[in-house]
């Protein structure tokens, strides 16, 4: 199928078919350790596209700013605050249209290959409230036309930026033209957390804050956000997991060369796990994201700034280059984008420089807080607000269907795009599409906590060989048109809105939800979940365990500390 044909393993797939799924998922973990995904060659021109088109409608509208001068001109302009203020906006509106993170093949989206706006314009698909108990007027898992109308207006508030004009006093836009979209994106996030989360507002959103400040105290408060964001990724990675997370997305590099890639692991036949070399590049990076920002903040310009800020370049680079599953592309070049203005261009503004240091610092502590308190309490915060972007130490989950149940979610529940399979068979046959959802289960495994995810299939139901199994990412992105790692949009709320419109029997939909490990502590804590009986095991597990085991080894010792019932099989 030319530009569009996956890179696949060459086994015979009726064999593997009727192999126990340690050993299909085995056979497929082994061969992504040396081509990754399989990507076909066509899904990168998508993506290359997409990163192309953003640029030039961010400098579009920059330019379309009275008096900026013409896209001609950029090189004369590029660096102006106006310009920064509405390519954070541009970014913001990019991601909440659903162009950004999630978006396409690597998010396995393929027909069609976006979601958002396809559900968040239409009545009846579901919204999860973070606090619906607390909060008044939250409660329900249907989205209304209140909720179509907040969308429409967070949209418009964006564009309305977007087409503002700067004050020639301070070549800025007016401070009041933000307010509306400041308010109505955490309203709209009250009614539904996916799309504050989708709006990637832990940077976007908390750096239009800023764009109510004085223009130093803008500019130093966007440098110090920056900060934040590299430290608080930083300290997300140390920890056990990250190597885990460098050798599985370095596999998926479409430029890095076969030989390469091997060295990743120990041996990709017999010991799937991160070599030297990963745990090298791996503590580097770490390394690096802490020490270089601490050059840029300190730097006031000159030989000393300009290296630091070509090895931040390498360093968003790297990841961008490796187009890592999830896509977070275009946040790559913001970010490279925001370092050269903010810490080349306006390399003198320094700490001490804020006329109002009580809104610049304000701003930082409560991020600080968010990130602090996130590591510490995983449980309470999503992973972006936390800042643990690659930690690899993510709540994840693993829905298991029993007979009918998936025909049954794809029947009553209204979305815009079904499963990854039922999309890919449209596009290939069969066997191809068993690869395909392997190798994805495949990725999985290759991180430590899909080493746990195996161990605990058995404890989720007896049958579970039978069974259809999808990564509860991949029913996120279908159920609620969004999907970028955040486990807990695919925990109990989201299994409660479906139960809602499937009435599952007790028995015929669990879900293995795992939390990520808090900061220094040595254990991640499961939870299984009947979609009919609610929880009917807790439990955790050493971390030290999980990375000493191969991704197919499913002998994990779990300490149980919970159970309600014995696993069920599926009554149907």
């Amino acid at each position: 199928m030319g530009l569009i044909a996956p890179t696949l393993p060459d086994l015979d797939v009726d064999e593997w078919r009727a192999l126990p799924r340690a050993e299909r998922t085995r056979a497929l973990q082994q061969h992504w350790a040396v081509y990754g995904f399989g990507t076909p060659t066509g899904v990168y021109g998508l993506y290359v596209l997409k990163i192309a088109l953003y640029v030039l409608g961010g400098l579009a509208f920059a330019a379309a700013t009275p008096g900026i001068g013409s896209l001609g001109d950029v090189g004369d302009w590029w660096f102006e605050p106006v310009v920064f203020q509405k390519i954070i906006i541009w970014t913001l509106l990019f991601e909440v249209l659903g162009f950004g993170c999630g978006f396409g093949p690597l998010t396995m989206r393929f027909l069609p290959p976006i979601g958002t706006f396809l559900y968040w314009l239409r009545p009846g698909t579901i919204r999860l409230p973070p606090w619906p108990d607390k909060v008044p007027g939250t409660k329900g898992s249907h989205r209304t036309l209140l909720d179509v109308a907040l969308y429409l207006a967070v949209i418009a508030a964006a564009v309305y930026v977007l087409v503002s004009p700067a004050d020639r006093g301070q070549d800025l836009i007016e401070p009041e033209r933000f307010v509306p979209l400041l308010v109505l994106l955490p309203v709209l996030g009250l009614r539904d957390k996916t799309i504050f989360l989708a709006a990637r507002s832990e940077h976007y959103w908390v750096t239009t804050i800023a764009f109510l400040f004085p223009f130093v105290d803008m500019i130093l408060a966007a440098k110090l956000l920056m900060v934040a964001i590299w430290w608080g990724a930083a300290t997300s990675k140390l920890n056990q997991h990250f190597p885990y997370v460098v050798s599985t997305m370095m596999s998926n590099a479409p430029l890095l060369p076969k030989a390469v890639k091997r060295r990743l692991w120990r041996d990709v036949e017999t010991d799937v796990r991160p070599s030297r070399l990963s745990g090298a590049l791996a503590h580097g990076g770490t390394v690096v994201e802490f020490g270089v920002p601490l050059v840029l903040l300190f730097s006031r310009g000159g030989t000393v700034t300009t290296i630091a800020l070509v090895v931040m370049l390498l360093f968003h680079l790297n990841i961008l280059a490796s187009i890592p599953m999830g896509v977070p592309l275009e946040w790559n070049v913001l970010m490279g984008f925001g370092a050269l203005v903010l810490f080349g261009h306006y390399s003198a503004v320094g700490l001490t420089d804020a006329s109002q240091p009580v809104l610049v610092y304000g701003l930082l502590a409560l991020v600080v807080i968010s990130v602090a308190w996130g590591n510490r309490r995983p449980d309470l915060w999503s992973f972006l607000p936390s800042m643990r972007y690659y930690a690899g130490t993510w709540s994840t989950s693993v829905w298991l269907f029993g007979e009918g149940a998936e025909q049954t979610y794809s029947e009553r529940v209204t979305k815009a795009a079904q499963l990854p399979h039922r999309q890919l068979e449209k596009l290939y046959p069969p066997e191809t599409v068993d690869l395909m959802i392997g190798k994805l289960q495949a990725w999985r495994g290759l991180h430590t906590h899909g080493r746990a995810m195996v161990g605990l299939y058995p404890h989720a139901a007896d049958d579970h060989e039978s069974r259809f199994i999808m990564d509860g990412e991949m029913v996120c992105g279908s159920a609620i048109g969004w999907n970028f790692g955040d486990g807990h949009l695919h925990q109990e709320a989201l299994l409660a809105a479906v139960q809602e419109r499937c009435h599952f029997a007790p028995g015929q939909l669990r879900v293995i939800a795992m939390e990520s490990q808090p900061f220094w502590n040595p254990i991640q804590r499961y939870r299984i979940i009947d979609a009919a009986d609610g929880v009917i095991e807790t439990g955790e597990v050493d971390v030290a365990e999980m990375i000493s085991r191969q991704p197919w080894d499913g002998s994990l010792p779990f300490r149980v500390t919970s159970r309600a019932e014995a696993p069920s099989r599926d009554p149907h």
